[in-house]
């Protein structure tokens, strides 16, 4: 009874047997995907408004239980673009505590929504619907960047898009050519470095080649470890923020946000990894592994997490 909503795909993949040749094979994607979504989770991170740990922390405990528990084959789970301008705003009105508490119940939201089948009707949301959302999204998250890309000195960015480019064109005399240079080049090693060799991803190889640079030549450039300080080698111990039933009701609205907002991305993006590898995810048990990881990410002080 229990398989017809919540049947991980590692169970089947497992009960149909599973070769060495196919261990080592997912060892190095695996990998390889790691190291990709490490620094990537960080940027997410820092894009949000909280500090690099919380991607850190999000990539890992999210990504573990949606890969064990999930729905698809090969879905990765972990912080992701769509959520930085959500994150954000909750951020800004209700606190880092906010945000933890949203993401727990948003959690919970995503696994009712499985349990309830859900996952079907999700998925006949208008697709030019979702385009012109991640469009919008990516337009954010452009401007949002634009103050590191240039390394311009302002202390606080304003909230709201159009003021943002106002405040670049005010601040445009701090521009810091050294961060310039660097971020025009790794966008140029990570579009073009396919051309090279498919097999390594070229935003590993901007990574690792613009970092030596920027140490061995001592650039003007801020750091992560300059900006935000060191980051913890090891996870906080789970903690749930006081709560009232007043204020609970105030973290429904942000945490259905993220629900819905997970939801669709989740199953949307698993749709694409079935055209690519010629299989079918199972949409329910997706939404539920989902749900288990936003409610263990929120409880390590991590950021809400979906399927990309």
């Amino acid at each position: 009874m229990i398989k017809s909503f919540f049947y991980p795909k590692l169970f089947s993949v497992l009960k149909n047997g599973y070769s060495k040749r196919q261990l080592m094979a997912d060892l190095t994607a695996g990998t390889i995907v790691g190291i990709v979504a490490l620094p990537l989770a960080i940027a997410f991170a820092i894009a949000s408004g909280v500090t690099p740990d919380k991607g850190l922390i999000t990539a890992i405990i999210a990504g573990f239980i949606i890969s064990i528990l999930g729905g698809s084959r090969v879905q990765i789970g972990g912080p992701t673009g769509a959520f930085v301008v959500i994150v954000y705003s909750i951020i800004q009105q209700y606190g880092l505590d906010g945000l933890i508490i949203s993401t727990i119940l948003a959690g919970i939201m995503l696994m009712v929504f499985g349990l309830l089948r859900l996952g079907v009707i999700i998925k006949l949301i208008p697709y030019p619907l979702i385009v012109g959302f991640t469009s919008g999204i990516a337009v954010v998250i452009f401007t949002s960047q634009v103050k590191d890309f240039l390394g311009l000195q302002i202390e606080t960015l304003p909230a709201d898009s159009h003021e943002k480019w106002i405040s670049f064109a005010q601040h445009i005399r701090t521009i810091n050519i050294y961060s310039v240079i660097i971020s025009v080049v790794t966008v140029f090693i990570s579009w073009n470095f396919g051309k090279i060799s498919k097999k390594i991803p070229g935003s590993i190889v901007a990574i690792l080649m613009c970092t030596l640079v920027v140490t061995i030549f001592h650039l003007p450039i801020e750091t992560i470890g300059s900006k935000f300080g060191d980051i913890p080698a090891s996870f906080q111990k789970p903690v749930f923020p006081v709560l009232s039933f007043n204020s609970l009701m105030n973290y429904i609205k942000p945490a259905f946000t993220i629900a819905i907002l997970g939801a669709i991305e989740s199953l949307l993006s698993a749709v694409v990894s079935d055209g690519m590898i010629g299989s079918n995810h199972r949409s329910n048990t997706e939404l539920i592994a989902q749900g288990v990881a936003n409610v263990f990410s929120g409880l390590f002080g991590g950021i809400p997490a979906t399927g990309a």
